[in-house]
């Protein structure tokens, strides 16, 4: 099996994993605030790779820590704003909108690269214009205003794709499971540092979350933004973000078949436009023959 094709299936489970987790995230916001859940995921996902990372030590010696631990900051910021924004929005929408909500950072992933000199084709235009009314039809109802949730959940896609951009830079260089528990651990202690003075969870309350924060902790953190930086390493951003974003149609899947959600007609048109932009804007163009 070849580096790519290995990274594309790396990358479909990782949005596999990711998509069910708006279920999840749905179901944990019943029991505690986002801040909280957020806390007690990403660092349950970072004590579940200390045993990998010790490993790897032994079998990759002489890996820059400092540069990594400086990476791996920046990576848990990043991680932190986008994790906080969308765990709050799914309080007020539904996983299956949130879902492609969040899935509009394949979009501006070649917007964000031409801040550092990347050139943008005329097809991503097109793809943005797509999605753009995908996200019109699907969120803005009678009046045009969008939710609380839809909104702040569309603010943490910016953080996702600056977060895929950074990882699509970083990942050749580091240890990419090290760079993973820092960031967890990075995320982890700063929303828990907010979140505990703000929400005052119960030990209770956590506990009554215990099913959607395993699974969100050691499958959607643990595995799914471990594999992501793996993956990575063998695929450019572009790439890796048209594939990332089928989480959208994993998180519409569950929202539907665990929650009982419904999308209307209106909805479906507009995910599917949204989705057609989203491939439109990383088609890349041809080739001019000499």
């Amino acid at each position: 099996m070849s580096a790519k094709l290995r990274s594309d299936l790396l990358l479909l489970l990782v949005a596999a994993i990711w998509g069910l987790a708006f279920v999840a995230q749905r179901q944990g916001m019943d029991h505690v605030g986002p801040l909280t859940f957020n806390a007690v995921r990403f660092v349950m996902g970072a004590i579940a790779l200390i045993p990998v990372v010790r490993w790897r030590s032994r079998i990759v010696p002489g890996a820059a820590w400092s540069v990594d631990l400086r990476r791996g900051v920046v990576l848990g910021l990043v991680l932190t704003g986008g994790a906080t924004l969308q765990q709050w929005g799914v309080v007020y929408t539904t996983a299956g909108k949130a879902g492609f909500i969040t899935g509009l950072y394949v979009v501006l992933v070649p917007f964000l690269g031409l801040f550092v000199g990347q050139s943008t084709h005329r097809r991503t235009w097109i793809g943005a214009v797509l999605a753009v009314v995908g996200l019109y039809l699907l969120t803005i109802h009678d009046q045009l205003v969008m939710g609380l949730g839809d909104g702040l959940v569309l603010l943490g896609a910016l953080f996702w794709a600056i977060h895929v951009l950074l990882i699509g830079r970083w990942a050749r260089h580091t240890e990419p499971v090290r760079l993973a528990a820092l960031q967890f651990a990075t995320c982890g202690v700063v929303s828990g540092l907010v979140g505990v003075p703000l929400e005052q969870p119960a030990m209770g309350a956590v506990f009554d979350a215990a099913g959607p924060l395993l699974y969100a902790g050691l499958a959607s953190t643990g595995i799914g933004y471990t594999l992501q930086v793996v993956a990575q390493r063998s695929a450019p951003p572009a790439h890796a973000a048209i594939i990332l974003s089928l989480e959208a149609v994993f998180a519409v899947i569950g929202g539907v078949v665990m929650l009982g959600e419904t999308l209307a007609a209106r909805g479906l048109i507009g995910c599917a436009l949204m989705l057609a932009g989203m491939v439109i804007s990383q088609l890349e163009p041809r080739r001019r023959r000499s």
